[in-house]
């Protein structure tokens, strides 16, 4: 291999090193944060009903707007229409994709975490790990909750290892009666 040929291949190693470096820079790493952190650390918690979902261009990216209607409201207060801002969504033949972004349909029902800072729009707290999705059964007439991190490896600090856990199908009543008891503990 000649000194031109190598020098070649040299900078072509160190672009895609470069390449990659950046790939791993952007990517999202969230800790685990047990039901009770989650609770403590929303500023509310709600249950809401997907009214709308809008997709737009702003600064160069996709954000998606979710209006939900407050159904029954756990801690925290929040008016009754609350629009969410996340990175992500549809708009064209275009999609932008967020691991861990959670998105939302019309008419479905969520427990949320919200979390916010005065004068910003809302957001949910920890993405899938402050959303829990509400399936109904209507033969049997019941609900159950199960939230969306609850199948995604997440990085646990204390163990230092990716694992899978969180609220899977658990009723309705079991969940409330979970979020009451983490509320209680926020409160001395």
């Amino acid at each position: 291999m000649s000194f031109v040929e190598r020098r070649r291949f040299l900078w072509i190693l160190f672009l895609m090193g470069l390449a990659l470096l950046a790939a791993v820079a952007n990517a999202t790493t969230f800790a685990r944060m047990s039901f009770e952190d989650l609770a403590r650390r929303a500023t509310a918690i709600a249950r809401v009903r997907c009214a709308s979902v809008q997709s737009k261009w702003q600064d160069g990216e996709i954000w998606t707007e979710t209006q939900f209607q407050v159904v029954e409201q756990s801690k925290g207060s929040l008016p009754a229409l609350v629009t969410v801002r996340m990175l992500g969504g549809t708009v064209g033949h275009l999609t932008s994709h967020v691991e861990g972004v959670p998105t939302f349909h019309a008419g479905e029902e969520v427990y949320l975490f919200f979390w916010a800072r005065e004068g910003e729009p809302y957001r949910v707290l920890a993405w899938s790990q402050g959303t829990f999705r509400i399936a109904r059964d209507t033969r049997r007439g019941t609900e159950t909750v199960t939230q969306d991190s609850a199948a995604t490896p997440i990085f646990d600090p204390q163990t230092k290892q990716f694992r899978r856990s969180g609220v899977q199908n658990l009723p309705v009543q079991a969940f409330q009666s979970k979020l009451r008891k983490a509320l209680q503990q926020e409160t001395p």
